[in-house]
C-alpha cells in the first residue's frame, strides 16, 4: 500500500489477521510486529533488540479483510510505499499448567492449528527446564522468541539447526550460536517448547512473546540448503508455489533475505528485504518464485555461498490441500 500520512484502512488481506508484520519499502524504517494476543499499537522490531512500544498512530484494528494503520512513518507515512505480511490464528486458548499438567509455565494465545501458526503469551520465570504449552497441534519446527519488556536478541530455534542447543537472532546478521539455555537444550514437542533460564527466552517475572510455525503439507515448509556458489543455485522443493520466502545463512555471518509475490511479483525482478534491519528493499535477480518451490539465481553469499548451510521458511500462495 502506499501511506497517507493518516489513519487508513488496509484491505486485500482475505481475513482478519492476528499478526501484521509491516515495513516500510521506500526508505529506511524499523520492521513492526502487531498481533491481537498482545493489543493494537503495541509493537516490537524485528531489526532492533528493543523492548515493545506503544505507538497510538501506529496499527490501530484488526479489521475483517485487514487492518487500520494510523499516519506514523513504519506504517502510513504519507507517499511512501509499503508491505505488509499477515497471518490467520484466530482461535484463543489459555494454558493452566499447574491445572492440566501440560508444561510448568502459564501461556495464553492465539492459534490455528490448520495452518500450522500461533501465537504464544507467557510470564518468564527465570529458571531453568521450564516448558510451555504451544496449542499448535503438532511439533513447532520455527519459533521466534521476544522479551517484551526489556532490550533482547529476537532468539530463534529452527529444526534445521540441528538441536535444541542451536539458536539464531532474527535481529542480527550472526551465524548459528550454540547456548544449551535457550531452550533448555530440549527440542520442541507436540504440546510444548522448552526454555531455559536465559534473559531472550524466560526472563523472570516479564512478559514474553513466541510465535511458533510447523510445517503443512501444500501450505508451508520449513528446511534447509546448501550453498553452491554460482549464479545457477540451488532449487529447493517445497510442494508448492511460495508467496513468501525467508532464508538466513546459519554456517557463517550473513542478513535474513525475504522475498515475496506482491511487490514486483516477477522472476527477475523478485527485490529483497533484510528483516535484520532498517534498510528500504533493493536488490534484484537473487531468488525465483516456482511452481513447486525456489531457485537460487545468484552466488550472492547471504543466499548462496559456496558450502555455506541455510535455513529457510515459506508459505504458499495458493494453498494445494486446503482452503482455509
Amino acid at each position: 500500500h502506499t501511506g497517507t500520512g493518516s489513519s487508513q484502512s488496509i484491505t486485500g488481506v482475505g481475513f482478519q489477521p492476528d499478526l501484521v508484520w509491516n515495513k516500510v519499502r521506500s526508505t529506511s524504517n524499523n520492521h513492526i510486529f502487531c498481533d491481537s494476543v498482545r493489543g493494537v499499537t503495541k509493537l516490537i522490531y524485528s531489526d532492533l533488540t528493543t523492548a515493545e512500544q506503544t505507538e497510538s498512530n501506529s496499527i490501530t484494528s484488526f479489521n475483517s479483510d485487514g487492518w487500520t494503520g494510523g499516519g506514523s512513518g513504519n506504517t502510513n507515512g504519507s507517499s511512501q510505499t509499503f508491505v505488509s505480511w499477515n497471518w490467520k490464528a484466530g482461535t484463543s486458548f489459555s494454558n493452566d499448567a499447574s491445572a492440566t499438567s501440560v508444561g510448568t509455565l502459564d501461556s495464553s494465545g492465539s492459534t490455528s492449528q490448520t495452518a500450522g501458526f500461533s501465537i504464544v503469551s507467557f510470564t518468564g520465570s527465570g529458571s531453568a527446564n521450564q516448558s510451555v504449552a504451544h496449542n499448535l497441534g503438532g511439533t513447532p519446527e520455527m519459533i521466534i522468541f521476544k522479551c517484551r519488556e526489556t532490550a533482547t536478541d529476537w532468539t530463534t530455534f529452527h529444526t534445521s539447526l540441528g538441536g535444541a542447543n542451536k539458536n539464531l537472532s532474527l535481529n542480527s546478521t550472526s551465524a548459528a550460536g550454540t547456548d544449551t539455555d535457550f531452550f533448555a537444550n530440549t527440542n520442541p514437542t507436540s504440546t510444548v517448547f522448552s526454555v531455559g533460564a536465559a534473559s531472550n527466552t524466560n526472563r523472570g517475572s516479564e512478559g514474553m512473546i513466541a510465535y511458533c510455525f510447523r510445517s503443512i503439507k501444500g501450505y508451508s515448509k520449513f528446511g534447509s540448503y546448501k550453498g553452491n556458489g554460482d549464479n545457477d543455485g540451488p532449487f529447493v522443493y517445497t510442494g508448492f508455489k511460495p508467496a513468501v520466502v525467508i532464508c538466513k545463512k546459519t554456517s557463517s555471518t550473513g542478513d535474513w533475505e525475504l522475498y515475496d509475490n506482491k511487490r514486483d511479483g516477477y522472476n527477475g525482478g523478485n527485490i529483497r528485504i533484510h528483516p535484520n534491519d532498517s534498510a528500504a528493499e533493493g536488490g534484484t535477480g537473487r531468488l525465483s518464485l516456482l511452481s513447486n518451490g525456489f531457485k537460487i539465481t545468484n552466488s550472492s553469499g547471504n543466499l548462496n555461498g559456496s558450502g555455506n548451510a541455510f535455513i529457510y521458511m515459506a508459505f504458499a500462495e495458493s494453498p494445494f490441500v486446503n482452503s482455509n
